[in-house]
This record gives C-alpha cells, sequence and structure tokens, in this order.
C-alpha cells in the first residue's frame, strides 16, 4: 500500500491494480473547519490531473477537490455524503471522497510523499 500526496491537500491509495483511494488531507479539513456537505463526483465520469472533481464546504469556507491523477471514478463514499463529518473525524479512512481507475499511474510518481507533503503543508 502506498500513500502519496498533493500540493492541493488530497491524498491518494494505492494498493496494486485496485482502484486508487483519494480523500482530503488532515491539514485540510484543520484548515476547513467542520465539514457541512460534500459534493462528490459522478461514478462513470473521468477527469485529467488537476481538474475538480469535487467541493467540500465547511463552516469556514468553500474549496475544490482536484483530482490527484487522471482516471475514472468507480465509487464514491456514500457514507461521506449522508455524513460530511467524517472527512473531520476520519479523514484518512472512513472519510474518504472516492475511487478512481487510473488511466495513468507514473502519475503517481510526481506527487509528494508524506515527509515532503508534511514540509510542505507546515510551510
Amino acid at each position: 500500500m502506498s500513500i502519496k500526496y498533493t500540493q492541493d491537500h488530497e491524498w491518494v491509495q494505492t494498493e496494486g491494480d485496485a482502484p486508487a483511494v483519494v480523500g482530503i488531507t488532515v491539514h485540510a479539513q484543520e484548515a476547513l473547519g467542520d465539514v457541512v456537505f460534500v459534493d462528490l463526483p459522478e461514478v462513470g465520469k473521468t477527469f485529467a490531473q488537476g481538474e475538480v472533481a469535487g467541493v467540500v464546504e465547511s463552516v469556514k469556507a468553500a474549496a475544490d477537490v482536484f483530482m490527484p491523477v487522471s482516471g475514472e471514478i468507480v465509487e464514491v463514499n456514500e457514507a461521506l455524503r449522508a455524513d460530511p463529518s467524517l472527512a473531520n473525524n476520519d479523514p484518512l479512512a472512513g472519510g474518504w471522497f472516492f475511487k478512481v481507475k487510473l488511466s495513468d499511474p507514473l502519475q503517481l510518481d510526481a506527487l509528494l510523499e508524506e515527509a515532503d507533503y508534511d514540509k510542505f503543508a507546515a510551510s
């Protein structure tokens, strides 16, 4: 299992040939505050890396969720839609946003490792 991070504060977890799991980072949910709504992408829709794939709204602000890698949405987290606070309470597990079938796995190589993301987020 591998987790990579974007400078837009998304994480993407991959494991073998399984669809990649995408969510927002602990830093992102802390900056947003209490999440009250998520707009998840439509299953079957294809996005290019960097495109807006969803929106997360909190009591403080709304923020776009960017596609960390190109691919097709194969599943969305309906539990998150029903209970947006999962993005705050469990951002790296139960608060995942969607799963994506990667169209170019090599794009993962350009994303940040955890230590590099932590340094970036702290600056």
